[in-house]
């Protein structure tokens, strides 16, 4: 981890707690990690310092929704994750530095934008699909292996299917723990797991754990909306200022 500002430090932490408070409840608070991190670090660096805590983040989850999930939603999205996460391996080399900060901005700006001009999926029900949970699958494991954003394609999948809220939650917890998981294994192969970065990755621990706990507490008590709001608009801002850096 390379040495950061008084500033530097606040924006890890408030990274960490966004990883934490995903796993609390608010799933898509974690989208503003990588991005944050990326003002004061490389997005490679910073992706690689935030696995560690979205993984032992995870088990939290996985402990909670331990008989909570959908295997056939599953079954269809996981495929085309694993392809996603083997694809973004393939050209992680190939991909300089800039093009990395100008993925994860673009990723977080098409987001907070499509949240923002479209607030509402198709009210439609479908069914889970194995082309669908594939092509979504797919763009949801490269853009989690680029920078931790594979949450919006895996919302365009899966929140049509209108699943009861328990099974949600605990079927998107189940498939990000898995891509987590698998994701170790490239990171670790691309040196994103050294050292400096499981230092730094442990100090930040302890504020990722306590903020799962605030995030279990925080989703009963505040108006989700006003929540994801201000989360969008946060979103918004910093990816502009990622893209900005890249081509100013």
């Amino acid at each position: 981890m390379p040495e950061l500002t008084i500033g530097g430090w606040i924006l890890a932490v408030i990274a960490a707690m966004s990883v934490g408070l995903a796993k609390g409840g608010l799933a898509m608070v974690g989208l503003i990690s990588v991005p944050i991190l990326s003002l004061v670090m490389s997005p490679v660096q910073a992706a690689g310092l935030m696995l560690p805590i979205y993984v032992v983040s995870d088990l939290g989850g996985l402990i909670a929704f331990r008989r909570n999930f959908d295997l056939r939603v599953l079954s269809t999205a996981l495929p085309g994750a694993i392809a996603g996460i083997g694809i973004g391996w393939a050209g992680a080399q190939a991909v300089p530095v800039e093009g990395v900060t100008l993925i994860v901005g673009a990723v977080g700006l098409i987001f907070a934008l499509n949240a923002l001009i479209r607030p509402h999926l198709s009210a439609q029900r479908r069914q889970p699909s194995r082309l669908r949970g594939t092509v979504w699958g797919l763009l949801s494991g490269y853009t989690s292996f680029v920078s931790h954003a594979g949450a919006p394609p895996w919302q365009v999948y899966v929140q049509p299917l209108r699943l009861p809220a328990m099974i949600y939650a605990g079927t998107t917890t189940w498939f990000f723990a898995i891509v987590n998981w698998i994701k170790l294994i490239p990171y670790a192969a691309l040196g994103q797991l050294s050292p400096a970065n499981l230092w730094g990755a442990a100090a930040l621990m302890p504020v990722a754990l306590l903020s799962v706990w605030a995030g279990l507490r925080l989703v009963r008590i505040i108006p989700q909306k006003l929540f994801y709001t201000l989360i969008t608009w946060g979103l918004l801002a910093v990816s502009l200022r990622l893209i900005w850096q890249v081509l100013a």
